[in-house]
């Protein structure tokens, strides 16, 4: 299918510009200059319209839009012991599936074209991936080792399994995902990283996200979270380190020098009172920063505009610096170097050669007008209510804010009727 976006406000690597986009067979052909014997198939009016490179959410947990605002004001360890780990225990694989598509509609209506997920029940969940053809990297949340050894062989064969049933599909891809260095001890953790790198995949994981870890790790291992991860091979250039808020200097040397990918999560920290992570001083490190939402039970939306909102706000309150973290450097987090965290340098920015994963923004919105700088418009005035049409490949997926590849009403019916009997009220 050929498409072309005509007269529209372009956020291009160089600057934002009215241009006209050319899309052939999922692939962005040209910008600006019409190909040759280009005929669309469908053209898109631009006018009073901008539009940017499809946001990444760089880490998540999808499902959980069926635990959201059930478990809200608790401390960390409450929240998670307590109250969310005994309610995912109630949840099936359809159960999954149907969180998983409720937490995809959230991210397409706020701009988010991809995403990388670490949960359960693969199989359901990479359907629902499939169904609705957003992009998306799943892994299996592997908790292992301790006193329980065949547990966490088990649950490595169902990812392996899971990987191995869905390798080839569209849009999907994989990683292995030891879920925390609390939840997997040193043994389990060389286990998954060798595994890894036979399989020839990526590490899905969080690190360092809570002060109660930090003393953990220490008091069994006499070293910080970074420092085990390092040891064990779980840290290396294509490795997705989640949340990384409490860091010491060494830490973040050795995340740069790994070319590690960490993912902030501002709200989703914020939230759980776990702290704010370091995040100019590990741009000025040279770390590789992408931007996450985590689950909708700590957030608790999906929307990936209010996030950056946040990244790009924050830092400068904490800081004390209004340059500390810009709009230009957020809106970069979120959409190339999540790109480039999800293996995809082909995605991320609105350039010839690049696939055509693409959001439209209604600009005629009284907060967004007068427009004078649309990147500043995107990190301080718009809230994701603006985003009309995202595509995928070059596939539209929303169009004129109507899902095309959801049933909307059915999902939210089947997501109410979940929490009735898991009892989330």
């Amino acid at each position: 299918m050929t498409i072309l976006i005509k007269d529209i406000l372009a956020v291009l690597p160089d600057g934002a510009q009215t241009t006209s986009v050319y899309i052939n067979s999922g692939i962005i052909t040209s910008v600006s200059n019409e190909p040759d014997g280009f005929t669309p198939d469908k053209t898109i009016d631009g006018k009073g319209k901008m539009l940017i490179p499809g946001i990444v959410n760089a880490h998540t947990h999808a499902s959980m839009t069926i635990l959201r605002n059930c478990a809200d004001d608790l401390l960390f360890g409450d929240w998670l012991f307590g109250r969310i780990m005994p309610l995912e225990e109630k949840l099936t694989a359809e159960d999954c599936q149907w969180g998983m598509k409720l937490a995809i509609m959230e991210m397409l209506r706020s701009g988010t074209t991809a995403f990388i997920d670490m949960y359960y029940f693969m199989d359901a969940l990479a359907q629902a991936v499939d169904e609705t053809g957003i992009r998306a990297i799943l892994s299996r949340g592997l908790i292992g080792g301790f006193d329980d050894l065949s547990a966490g062989e088990t649950r490595i064969k169902e990812a392996l399994d899971a990987i191995s049933k869905w390798k080839g599909c569209n849009n999907l891809s994989f990683m292995l995902a030891p879920h925390a260095p609390y939840t997997c001890d040193d043994g389990f953790q060389r286990e998954i990283a060798a595994e890894a790198k036979r399989q020839g995949l990526a590490i899905n994981t969080h690190i360092s996200e809570s002060l109660g870890e930090i003393d953990t790790i220490k008091e069994k291992y006499g070293c910080t979270p970074i420092e085990l991860c390092d040891k064990t091979g779980l840290l290396t250039e294509t490795t997705v380190a989640a949340h990384c808020v409490h860091l010491t200097d060494s830490d973040i040397k050795i995340l740069a020098n790994r070319g590690v990918h960490v993912v902030t999560n501002p709200v989703s920290n914020l939230k759980l009172a776990n702290g704010i992570a370091p995040i100019p001083k590990m741009l000025d490190a040279g770390v590789k920063v992408a931007l996450g939402t985590d689950g909708a039970a700590s957030n608790n939306t999906q929307n990936m505009i209010r996030e950056l909102s946040m990244l790009s706000l924050i830092h400068k309150g904490v800081n004390q610096d209004a340059q500390a973290v810009s709009a230009q450097q957020g809106f970069e987090i979120a959409t190339k170097n999540g790109a480039m965290a999800m293996g995809r340098p082909d995605i991320g920015e609105i350039k010839p050669g690049n696939v055509a994963d693409l959001v439209i923004l209604n600009l005629d919105c009284p907060n967004m007008q007068p427009n004078n700088n649309p990147i500043a418009a995107l990190a301080y005035s718009a809230n994701g209510s603006e985003v009309e049409t995202v595509m995928v490949s070059g596939r539209i997926l929303m169009e004129n804010k109507e899902f095309l590849t959801i049933d909307a009403e059915r999902v939210i019916y089947e997501v109410s009727k979940i929490c009735e009997r898991i009892k989330t009220k």
